[in-house]
């Protein structure tokens, strides 16, 4: 009896021993597809493979060209709202380190980097430029693209767009070498109130040029509020109120103090201790 059914037994094992299941998937498709073409092609059973392949490739074109269309107007929401902003791109900054030489001068609002500023500029030839007074007079500017979006900005007390304050400092710095007896060489500038942020500091390094050092007049908030109040009463400036300077303080803190602290690491901050008077403060810079 078992030799009987030897032969069957051996013809299953040799078909499962067939090394079928690993072969590559095209030769798996060819096992497949084989039949339909035995004894000659038969148009009738190889019409719905050429179906199944184009539908298939159809629909995932489709399916790729409807995310393609969702995801576009997420990218569109990520570009500039107003174009202009952008500074162009460059390679190198504007300026050279061997001709000019720039200071940046922080601290908090009231902290007196104005009045410092301007004694180095009548005593040391320094040009002294106010990133705050510049964007004022470009608010004020008729027919400015910008004067509506700074008034915002400063009246909230949030910074500016660092596209504007980087381009409008850019030219200053431009329009003073122009007009200065031996151009570039030799200029030192001093930016009061800058960089504000840290895409600012990276921009301006990037764009136009890297500072030398950074002097921060260290004030605490009571002095600098007091100040502010007191300067308030004559100069007409419309964040010198105290709903705009308690938020001034908080976006010094939080948005400007990162920037300190990242030169301080560089080894590039001189702290001068700013609560005492205007002369004293002055000696010691």
């Amino acid at each position: 009896m078992l030799l009987r059914t030897l032969p069957s037994r051996l013809e299953i094992l040799s078909r499962l021993s067939k090394p079928r299941a690993i072969l590559p998937p095209v030769f798996q498709t060819y096992q497949f597809i084989r039949p339909y073409f035995a004894g000659g092609p038969r148009v009738d059973k190889f019409w719905p493979i050429v179906f199944i392949f184009f539908g298939g490739t159809g629909t995932f074109m489709y399916m790729v060209k409807i995310r393609a269309n969702a995801e576009s107007p997420k990218l569109r929401n990520q570009q500039p709202d107003n174009p202009k902003q952008s500074a162009p791109a460059k390679d190198i900054p504007t300026f050279s380190p061997t001709s000019v030489s720039v200071i940046f001068v922080l601290g908090g609002p009231g902290a007196g980097k104005g009045t410092q500023c301007a004694n180095l500029d009548r005593d040391y030839g320094f040009k002294y430029l106010s990133a705050g007074d510049l964007l004022r007079e470009e608010q004020d500017r008729p027919n400015s693209d910008f004067g509506s979006i700074i008034k915002d900005y400063i009246t909230n007390g949030k910074i500016v767009p660092m596209e504007v304050t980087v381009q409008l400092l850019e030219n200053a710095m431009t329009d003073y070498i122009k007009n200065r007896e031996g151009g570039a060489a030799g200029s030192r500038f001093l930016i009061n109130g800058f960089p504000r942020k840290m895409d600012q500091a990276l921009r301006f390094k990037e764009a136009v040029y890297p500072s030398q050092f950074t002097l921060f007049f260290d004030c605490p908030e009571h002095v600098m509020q007091e100040g502010l109040i007191n300067r308030g009463k004559i100069s007409g400036r419309s964040d010198d109120n105290a709903e705009s300077i308690k938020k001034r303080f908080r976006t010094f803190v939080e948005t400007s103090m990162p920037a300190v602290d990242y030169y301080e690491n560089q080894g590039k901050v001189v702290k001068v201790e700013a609560s005492r008077g205007p002369d004293e403060i002055y000696e010691e810079v």
